[in-house]
């Protein structure tokens, strides 16, 4: 049974809502993706523009989970940095530094070019912080803004004390922060909906309300649909958090956590003007962290926390209220108009994960709440790979991830209480 969109403000402010066939009957594409969300539409785009003839199924709507749900930021952020290094060194040697660190911002320039290129409406606004929420963060926070000062992003970095950052946002909180101007910030559904309607036109297919429900592996491999089938050379599987496919091979890799997102009324200007007077998205530097942006009809988008039980929270308003408030006293007692939540996948070691199942079916997933950015680098990765050049593919795809077996309860269990510890680890510098 499909499901309709949750009630977010991205699903109330659609540009263009999309309306796709339900597959019925046979096709024969070069390659299936299932799932349309980011890892899946920037994959399709980027075969169809080399000339294959693709094919997307999606269960419900294109971008009806997590690339539909997010706080809509777009930034150099990757959770696995320090495990990347760590693993892919085997593989790179003295390069994997520099593999990693353009890993960091090669998803920016694929969005914009793209953005341009296919004129997709999505409210698409540079500028961002990174914010030290504690005395004791600045110190990291700062040898992160050294190192942007090694390349060519450093041109687009600054650093700030803790004055300077109240100059530009409207709270006390922060001891210091860094600038970037080179990440951004837009609204995740319509950018992922631009880029369906950007696949489509370049000739590829894509199917909605259309439930995946087996893979035929083989020669060719077949993607089994309740009413319809479709054979192809490829499949790639790109259904994050949210799918339920291939448990075998990838059950207890990835685990749920439920991301809450508010967003106020629409602010008066002076307001606005006193809270985030240059439009820039923030987040602070905490394990579990808050972020927040305007929209473009001025709304403040809040979301904080993470409930990593794999269960969604009852009531996110009330959970986000007291940090928004905390966060902007100016704001107490604001009308919320939305809220929403949406299952981020979440790997143990922060690292995306690439492979296979067989020889034909391959899998990408797993952003760990970094998902806008990356799910691009990893949508050009996979079309790379099945174009014949695997070398990025086989960095990722060596990587040994952490198996938990039994079930999806139990990794959620364990997962809740490593982000547990780091809180507390937290709280004791």
């Amino acid at each position: 049974m499909t499901q309709a969109r949750c009630a977010s403000y991205y699903t109330a402010t659609i540009v263009e809502e999309s309306s796709y066939p339900t597959l019925e009957g046979d096709y024969r594409v070069d390659v299936a993706i299932i799932g349309s969300g980011f890892t899946g539409v920037a994959t399709a785009v980027e075969l169809a523009e080399r000339g294959y003839r693709v094919a997307v199924v999606e269960a419900n709507k294109v971008g009806w989970g997590a690339s539909g749900r997010n706080g809509g930021q777009v930034t150099g952020s990757l959770s696995g940095h320090d495990a990347m290094i760590k693993q892919m060194r085997r593989v790179l040697g003295d390069n994997v530094g520099e593999f990693v660190w353009n890993l960091r911002w090669r998803g920016h320039r694929i969005i914009k070019n793209r953005v341009d290129k296919y004129a997709i409406p999505c409210d698409l606004e540079h500028g961002h912080l990174q914010a030290a929420y504690k005395p004791s963060h600045v110190k990291d926070l700062k040898n992160d803004f050294k190192e942007s000062q090694q390349h060519p992003i450093g041109d687009h970095v600054h650093w700030l004390d803790a004055e300077a950052v109240r100059e530009l946002i409207g709270t006390n909180l922060y001891y210091g922060a860094i600038r970037n101007d080179y990440n951004m910030h837009l609204h995740p559904l319509n950018l992922c909906l631009g880029e369906a309607r950007a696949a489509q036109s370049l000739g590829a297919l894509i199917f909605e309300h259309s439930p995946v429900v087996d893979i035929q592996h083989g020669d060719p491999p077949v993607v089994i649909g309740e009413q319809g089938r479709i054979t192809a050379d490829s499949v790639i599987l790109a259904g994050g958090a949210y799918h339920q496919l291939e448990r075998k091979k990838l059950g207890g890799r990835l685990f749920p956590a439920s991301l809450g997102i508010v967003a106020t009324a629409p602010l008066p200007f002076d307001l606005m003007q006193e809270i985030d007077p240059h439009n820039l998205a923030v987040y602070d530097t905490r394990a579990v962290l808050d972020y927040y942006r305007l929209t473009a009809d001025n709304r403040l988008l809040f979301g904080g926390g993470a409930n990593y039980s794999g269960r969604d929270s009852e009531d996110v308003a009330a959970e986000l209220r007291p940090r928004l408030e905390h966060t902007f006293p100016q704001l107490e007692g604001v009308q919320i108009d939305f809220q929403w939540q949406g299952m981020a996948g979440i790997v143990i070691n922060r690292i995306p994960q690439l492979g296979r199942i067989s020889h034909n079916v391959y899998y990408a997933q797993g952003y760990s709440g970094h998902g806008i950015a990356s799910s691009h680098v990893i949508g050009e990765i996979m079309a790379n790979a099945l174009a014949g050049s695997l070398e990025e593919f086989d960095t990722f795809a060596q990587v040994k991830h952490i198996h938990i077996p039994f079930n999806s309860q139990l990794g959620n269990a364990l997962l809740a209480a490593g982000m547990w510890y780091y809180q507390l680890l937290e709280k004791l510098r």
